[in-house]
């Protein structure tokens, strides 16, 4: 028995290798509440949730979990409306 053997692929029928579309990275919620939070005056709960799509005990809960992640969150009235600020 003899082994026969698959004919080399041509290169010239294969396109030459394209380089991937670059991907930027993903921007989760966290990413977002975070850039929120840098902002010089801050955000509400209420302009949180309404950027986000969340209910405000959502809103709040996220905060906490920023706290006990190690941010240092800020709490300041500013008006009738409390602000919150990632302190600098």
């Amino acid at each position: 028995m003899t082994k026969t053997t698959k004919p080399a692929a041509k290169t010239a029928d294969k396109p030459a290798a394209i380089d991937a579309p670059v991907v930027p990275a993903r921007t989760t919620k966290t990413d977002q509440l975070l850039a929120l939070l840098r902002k010089p005056e801050g955000a509400s709960v209420e302009e949180m949730s309404e950027a986000l799509g969340w209910l405000s005990h959502t809103t709040r809960a996220a905060l906490t979990g920023l706290r006990k992640k190690g941010h240092a969150i800020t709490r300041d009235k500013v008006g009738s409306v409390t602000v919150y600020r990632i302190a600098a």
